[in-house]
C-alpha cells in the first residue's frame, strides 16, 4: 500500500472467513507497487518463510494482482496467490442460489479470467511459464474462442431475464405501485430491515454478502402500496466488471422511486464515512442519478443517545435525509416510512423546448408513455412541452432532451 492509503486488513480478514478460509496471519508493507511481486522482493521472501512456518495453503492480497505478480509470488512461496476480487468471486460462487445470480457470477468470473489467461499464454510463449494447460498454440486459440462464446451466451440469457423483469415492472406500474429499493454496504442490515418491512423471513447471518439476488415484495407504507426490493450489498473497490455482470439485478435500484440507503451506524465514524462514500459512488456508477435517497442509520440499539448525536454531527452533509433506526428492534421505522412516503408523493413540474423535427416529435410522443404530459404547444420551429414527473425521472429526461437539441425552460419543484 502507498503512504496515505487506508489499511483494510480487517475487512479482508472477514471476506476470507466468509469464503471458508482460516486466517493464520496478516502482514502489510508501505511502499510503491513492485511490478514483479506487488510487494518488494524482500517482503516476498519473508512471505515464503511465513508460509512454510505456518503451513499456509494460500496467500490473499487486498490489492489487485497482475498475472505476472501472482505467478511470481506463487513461484517464490510455493502456494497459490489470489487478490481481493478473486476472493469476492469465490464468495459469490458459494452463496448464489438463483439462476440469474449464478449466470452473473459466471460472467464476472470469465471476465476476470479472460485477460489473465491471455497474459498467461503470453508468458508461456516467452518461456516464463510452462506450457498452458498442456495445449498447443492452435488449441489455446480454440480455448480462448470458447470462453468468448460462453460469455456471449451468458449475456444473451441475462438479456432474456432482463426483458422478463422489464415486463414485470411494467405490469406493476399498471397497478399503480411505487418502487423502493434497499441499498447499502454488505452486512449493514439491509435484509433484516427488509424482513421487518415486508414480514418476510429471508436468511440473515453474520457473514458478508447474504443477499446476492433481488427479492421484491408488496408492502404497505403509510396506507400506500409500494414494491420493496432487497438488493446485493456493495463493497469497497467492487470491480466495474462485477457491477456490469450484476446489471440486471442492480437495475431494480436504478429504476426505483426512492432508495433507502442502509448504513451500519454502530461502526467507527471513519468506517461509516468510507462505506457511505463507497455506496454513493457505486450508485452513481450504475446510473442512479437524481433518485431521492433516505439514509437509514441502522443498529442504534447498540449506541447511546450522545453517540448517535455525535456521529450525526460528524457526518454533516454526507448523509441524505438521515433517519436513525434499529431494524432489529423496530425503532423509528414509522419515521422512516413517513420520510420515504414524502418523496413518493412529490413531483416536479417542468417546461422545456424541443426542435420541431422528426426526432423532437418522436421524443414527445414517447413522453406520454413515461410521464404526465400537461400541455404541448408549437412556437415557430420549436415544441414547448410541460409535464409532471418524479425528480429522478426528470433528471434522466433532461440529458435526453439536451442530446437532441432541446432545452429545459422552467422548473416548479414539488407539486402535488
Amino acid at each position: 500500500m502507498l503512504k496515505g492509503e487506508e489499511l483494510h486488513l480487517e475487512e479482508l480478514n472477514n471476506l476470507a472467513e466468509v469464503a471458508g478460509y482460516f486466517v493464520v496471519d496478516s502482514v502489510f508493507q508501505l511502499r510503491r507497487v513492485d511490478s514483479s511481486y506487488q510487494v518488494g522482493k524482500g517482503k516476498a521472501e519473508e512471505l515464503a518463510v511465513l508460509v512454510h512456518e505456518l503451513s499456509a495453503d494460500k496467500i490473499i492480497f487486498d490489492n489487485s494482482l497482475k498475472p505476472i505478480q501472482a505467478y511470481n509470488l506463487a513461484k517464490i512461496t510455493g502456494v497459490e496467490t489470489i487478490d481481493r476480487f478473486k476472493l469476492i468471486l469465490e464468495i459469490f460462487a458459494k452463496r448464489v442460489s438463483t439462476k440469474e445470480a449464478k449466470l452473473q457470477v459466471q460472467l464476472a468470473t470469465l471476465q476476470y479470467q479472460f485477460p489473465k489467461l491471455k497474459e498467461s499464454i503470453r508468458l508461456a510463449k516467452m518461456g516464463e511459464q510452462p506450457g498452458f494447460l498442456g495445449l498447443g498454440r492452435y488449441e489455446i486459440d480454440v480455448h480462448l474462442e470458447a470462453i468468448k462464446r460462453q460469455m456471449s451466451h451468458i449475456r444473451k440469457e441475462l438479456s432474456i431475464i432482463r426483458r422478463k423483469r422489464k415486463l414485470q415492472r411494467s405490469r406493476r406500474l399498471d397497478y399503480g405501485f411505487s418502487s423502493v429499493s434497499l441499498a447499502g454496504y454488505t452486512y449493514s442490515g439491509k435484509t433484516t430491515l427488509f424482513n421487518l418491512l415486508s414480514s418476510e423471513s429471508k436468511p440473515v447471518d453474520d457473514g458478508l454478502f447474504t443477499t446476492l439476488s433481488t427479492t421484491t415484495r408488496a408492502v404497505d407504507f403509510q396506507d400506500r402500496n409500494i414494491l420493496l426490493t432487497d438488493t446485493v450489498g456493495f463493497v469497497d473497490r467492487l470491480p466495474l466488471s462485477l457491477i456490469e455482470a450484476f446489471h440486471s439485478t442492480l437495475e431494480e435500484t436504478v429504476l426505483s422511486d426512492v432508495i433507502i440507503l442502509v448504513v451500519d451506524f454502530h461502526e467507527s465514524i471513519n468506517d461509516i464515512c468510507r462505506k457511505l462514500i463507497c455506496c454513493i459512488d457505486t450508485l452513481n456508477k450504475i446510473g442512479a442519478y437524481g433518485i431521492p435517497i433516505v439514509t437509514a442509520l441502522n443498529k442504534i440499539d447498540m449506541l447511546k443517545d450522545e453517540e448517535i448525536s455525535g456521529k450525526l454531527t460528524s457526518l454533516g452533509d454526507l448523509t441524505k435525509n438521515p433517519i436513525p433506526i434499529s431494524a432489529l428492534r423496530g425503532t423509528n421505522i414509522d419515521l422512516l416510512k413517513r420520510k420515504v412516503t414524502e418523496f413518493l408523493e412529490k413531483h416536479i413540474q417542468a417546461s422545456f423546448n424541443l426542435p420541431f423535427n422528426d426526432e423532437g416529435l418522436s421524443f414527445t410522443l414517447n413522453l406520454h408513455n413515461q410521464v404526465n404530459v400537461i400541455n404541448t404547444r408549437y412556437e415557430e420551429d420549436r415544441l414547448i412541452v410541460t409535464l409532471k414527473a418524479k425528480p429522478w425521472v426528470l433528471e434522466k429526461l433532461r440529458g435526453q432532451i439536451e442530446k437532441i437539441g432541446g432545452k429545459l425552460l422552467k422548473i416548479n419543484k414539488y407539486v402535488e
